[in-house]
């Protein structure tokens, strides 16, 4: 299925429908009064959040919803029924906005939390209601008002406990697969992953946490370069990052020269981008984690690395996403963070 996390779309709820113009004519009753019953209510648009959906892809190809209008009053006091109420279901961790403005009007983040997009049009009265002791025979009722119509922007912020970020080929795929049943592409090339992945990671005494791999994030992410811009938003709900630092790359070297990668300046650019989309983001808990130590080269690299940040107060976990070495202590890394118990004021 492919992933679509941003859609733009119209709704336009029903009118109300209009109240009746009638008179009581029966054989028996020769002054018979005004008996026009009210129009019914246009149908509501809502949006609703659901755990069965995850992504907005329907929405792409179908962006026009209406629902429709009340129906008008009849004769002998009865009513037009109400227009039904659609319902639009989206995935959890939607953001609504308006399209113009781009204010938030919704965060839908818990299953089976509504927002109501557009309300219907309330139906009119009939002339039943407009009989008084001086106008007893009013030839006149209201019409139905119009239903809500606006422009809306559907935005998914995947919410996962645990976000990956690192640059591309960094084993986040391979990390979210060996620690979780998701299994989303892998090979040893750049940009393998296109959409963010999400996996449950059981943990000790039947605890569990999503973890998500966020796409490559790329030097000049925060301006659109690479496929980062796209997803750093989707790295915004989660409550703690892992950092993986690729410490496999042949080219890397201690003399790696001005814009060669090696891995103190990876971990420093990528968190440099962190800072520029979101000051906010920069400042989530985050676990290093130095990867491909199964590579001997690569392991030489990990431990210095993790000997300059160990100067600098920051502990950096080795680890390898393919034979799953140092997962265990990573993960606990994470647990301590995530299940810490909270703070009472």
């Amino acid at each position: 299925m492919k992933f679509v996390d941003e859609v733009r779309i119209q709704v336009k709820a029903g009118d109300g429908g209009p109240g009746a113009v009638s008179f009581r004519r029966e054989k028996f009753v020769p002054r018979g009064g005004p008996n026009g019953g009210n129009g019914g209510k246009g149908g509501s648009i809502w949006a609703e959040a659901t755990e069965n959906a995850t992504t907005l892809l329907d929405y792409r190809y179908e962006p026009i919803h209406k629902a429709r209008n009340g129906e008008p009053g009849r004769g002998s006091d009865q009513y037009g029924h109400d227009g039904p109420d659609v319902t639009l279901k989206v995935p959890i961790g939607t953001l609504i906005k308006d399209a113009d403005t781009g204010e938030v009007l919704f965060d839908l983040s818990a299953h089976g939390e509504r927002a109501l997009l557009a309300k219907g049009g309330r139906g009119g009265m009939g002339n039943m209601h407009f009989a008084t002791a001086t106008r007893q025979a009013p030839r006149f009722a209201q019409p139905g008002e119009p239903g809500e119509e606006r422009e809306l922007v559907f935005e998914l912020k995947l919410l996962a406990d645990v976000g990956l970020i690192g640059f591309p080929n960094a084993g986040k795929s391979t990390l979210v697969s060996r620690l979780s049943k998701a299994r989303p592409k892998v090979a040893d090339y750049p940009f393998t992953t296109l959409t963010p992945h999400l996996g449950v990671v059981a943990y000790k005494d039947h605890q569990s946490f999503v973890m998500a791999d966020i796409p490559g994030i790329i030097e000049g992410a925060h301006e659109g370069a690479g496929l980062g811009h796209q997803f750093l938003k989707h790295v915004e709900r989660c409550r703690l990052l892992i950092h993986l630092v690729d410490c496999g790359i042949e080219s890397m070297g201690e003399d790696a020269s001005e814009g060669d990668r090696a891995p103190t300046r990876d971990y420093e650019t990528l968190n440099r981008e962190l800072r520029l989309y979101s000051e906010a983001l920069s400042q989530k808990p985050q676990i290093v984690a130095a990867t491909k130590v199964d590579i001997p080269e690569a392991r030489e690299r990990a431990e210095a690395f993790a000997s300059e940040l160990k100067s600098r107060g920051i502990d950096c976990f080795l680890i390898s996403p393919a034979t799953g070495e140092g997962l265990a202590p990573l993960l606990d890394a994470a647990a301590r963070v995530l299940f810490a118990p909270k703070k009472t004021p």
